[in-house]
Parts: structure tokens; C-alpha cells; sequence
């Protein structure tokens, strides 16, 4: 792998915004697009448990139905790609041993070889299940795939808006969800800008690096 140079990325962090009006008639070509969802799979999660699910809605038929759910903001309709995250409600032993199953299959060796890995997991969830924060917990997880699937978006030139701004209830209705155990927790916008999104010429408006980040 051949770094990319610091420039590069700053560069594209600051070209990035939550993008307001998205242009209808651009789409993002099925490349970069791939490269966009393997963003997504390869997302870091705790304990590599991967609770979720990315639902891509490029159906304008779906997309008419989500919108009102999700106070008629225009980027549902209008962006090239509209993305759902959702997560597993209730994680069990189930999606435990199916990840094992896949280390297995990726990694080579044995169920049997990961039966301490196993037991840790499913003893850490129901923990979690116990205290009452395993659905939280899912929930933070999630954003750790948003903000990758974004860095990814910006370093390949793509708007992206994250989105919280929607009944995540009716998005479980209409998706069919909540049958499949699941629950949307935040979307996102992806495409390319409109020249005339006042919001994209705009500077960005930051803390100063001192005061956020402490150095020890």
C-alpha cells in the first residue's frame, strides 16, 4: 500500500461538508461506488463483532416513501446514494458463532481453536444485555462505520451528509427492519453537490486545535 501524503487528506477534510443540495442527474460511477461499500465492510468494530447492517436505498420508489419520514429534506431524494445504518437489536450467541464461523472461513483453523474467543464475546454481551447497554453500545458502534464510510467519500471527491434528522420507527416500517431484528439508527447522503449550495463556499467554523486536543 503506497501512503497518502498528509496533504491529501487534510485537503479533502476541509473540501468535505454536509452537503444540502445534492445534484440529481450526477451519479457515482459503480468504481468508486465499490469503493465506497467495502468502506463500509471494513469498518473497525469492538471485538470485530460488525452488529450492523447497510442498507443502500436506490429505488426512487422507496425514496418517496423515506422522505416524508424524514422531515421532506431533499438529499433523500436527490443524492446519487441514500444509506440506512442500521443495527442488530438484542446481539446473542448467534451472531457470535456466525463471526467465528467467518474468522474460520478467512482465517483458517478450527471453531473448536476459538472457543475461548467465543465464550469472551457472548460473556461481554450479556454483561452488556445485563446493565441494560447493549443497544447503546451497537449504536456507538455504528458511527465508527459512518465516519469511515465520510473520510472514504471525501478522499474519492464524494459529497456526503450524515443524517439523524428522521423517525427511525417509520424507517423500520417501511425497510421491513424491525421482522429482520434490526433498527436504523443514522443515514447518510452520498453524490455530488450542486454549484448553487450556499453551504459549500462556506469556511469551516472549528475550535482551534489547542483547545480540543490536549497533548501529554
Amino acid at each position: 500500500m503506497t501512503p497518502v501524503s498528509p496533504e491529501t487528506v487534510t485537503s479533502a477534510l476541509e473540501w468535505r461538508y454536509a452537503t444540502r443540495k445534492f445534484d440529481p442527474a450526477k451519479k457515482i460511477a459503480p468504481s468508486v461506488w465499490s469503493a465506497l461499500e467495502q468502506a463500509m465492510v471494513l469498518s473497525p468494530s469492538s471485538i470485530g463483532l460488525q452488529p450492523w447492517k447497510f442498507l443502500v436505498i436506490t429505488d426512487p420508489a422507496v425514496r418517496e416513501k423515506l422522505h416524508p419520514a424524514s422531515w421532506n429534506q431533499a438529499q433523500v431524494l436527490d443524492a446519487s446514494h441514500f444509506i440506512v445504518f442500521a443495527v442488530r437489536k438484542n446481539l446473542d450467541a448467534a451472531h457470535v458463532d456466525r463471526h467465528v464461523q467467518r474468522m474460520v472461513e478467512v482465517r483458517g483453523g478450527t471453531v473448536q481453536d476459538l472457543t475461548k474467543f467465543r465464550d469472551m464475546a457472548v460473556r461481554n454481551l450479556d454483561q452488556a444485555r445485563a446493565e441494560g447497554r447493549l443497544d447503546t453500545w451497537q449504536s456507538h458502534q455504528i458511527y465508527i462505520a459512518l465516519g469511515q464510510f465520510m473520510t472514504a467519500a471525501a478522499l474519492l471527491g464524494v459529497d456526503t451528509c450524515p443524517m439523524e434528522g428522521f423517525e427511525p420507527e417509520k424507517f423500520d416500517e417501511i425497510l421491513g427492519l424491525s421482522a429482520q431484528g434490526l433498527t436504523s439508527v443514522v443515514c447518510c447522503a452520498a453524490g455530488y453537490r450542486l454549484p448553487d449550495d450556499r453551504f459549500a463556499a462556506m469556511k469551516k467554523v472549528r475550535f482551534k486545535a489547542d483547545d480540543v486536543i490536549v497533548r501529554i
